[in-house]
């Protein structure tokens, strides 16, 4: 399991098989580097005395130490992705909620290798332990075992984490929508101001100041006076 290109997660088969005095490995791609591997066994070349179950520990402790650079991987994108989650110089939300849905598909993704890798250690580590070749490796096999469930609880508090981005996300663009309807709606109710004005004093009717320079000025410091103390009550109440 490895960070591909594209930030998701790239799943790699591979297949041992445990044989008296051999360990066989079957890869369908170059994607698990088997030198890696063999760099763990020279590096433990104590442990070899052990046989074939040495070679199974070294081969599952370095598959395990490939879940956790992934996992890391994993939480540095959900870090990026929660200081975005409050930056308000990119208001088109769209992106994030997709690259969140792509970080929650890649950690399932990595969970579904995770769960069954507990039953496979236990089940080594159980087998180990029912060999008389091999008891001092339990202690080794039970530290593979406590990285495994390690390694699983990661990756829950990830998806976690990834799930309460998506619903903050949400609650924010909610947060940002009443926010422009406030604004339109207070620059709604100012336009409307001198739209009433300007109605009332275009009336083909003789009415008081009609038709006169006086109420000109009368319509006009009426649009300015209403017009300015909804602008105030709307700025002062936080909808401007």
């Amino acid at each position: 399991m490895r960070i591909d290109d594209s930030g998701g997660v790239a799943l790699t088969h591979v297949s041992a098989f445990c044989l008296p005095r051999a360990l066989i490995t079957v890869r369908l791609d170059d994607g698990f580097d088997i030198e890696d591997v063999v760099r763990r066994w020279d590096a433990n070349s104590d442990l070899l005395k052990y046989g074939k179950r040495a070679l199974e520990h070294g081969l599952l402790d370095v598959i395990i130490d490939q879940y956790f650079e992934t996992l890391q991987a994993l939480d540095d994108q959900v870090e990026e992705l929660q200081g975005l989650l409050f930056d308000e110089t990119q208001p088109d939300s769209r992106p994030l909620q997709r690259r969140t849905f792509e970080l929650r598909s890649a950690l399932l993704r990595a969970r579904r290798v995770l769960l069954p890798m507990r039953d496979l250690v236990e089940t080594v580590m159980r087998r180990a332990s029912e060999s008389d070749a091999a008891p001092e490796l339990l202690s080794y096999f039970q530290d593979l075992n406590d990285h495994v469930l390690r390694a699983a609880e990661w990756s829950e508090s990830l998806r976690e984490m990834v799930a309460s981005i998506f619903e903050t996300n949400i609650s924010l663009a909610d947060a940002r929508l009443n926010v422009v309807v406030r604004r339109l709606t207070a620059w709604a109710a100012i336009v409307a101001v001198p739209t009433a004005i300007t109605g009332y004093f275009g009336q083909n009717l003789k009415f008081p100041l009609f038709g006169t320079t006086t109420g000109f000025a009368v319509s006009l410091l009426l649009i300015v006076g209403l017009c300015t103390g909804l602008w105030a009550v709307f700025k002062r109440k936080g909808w401007l």
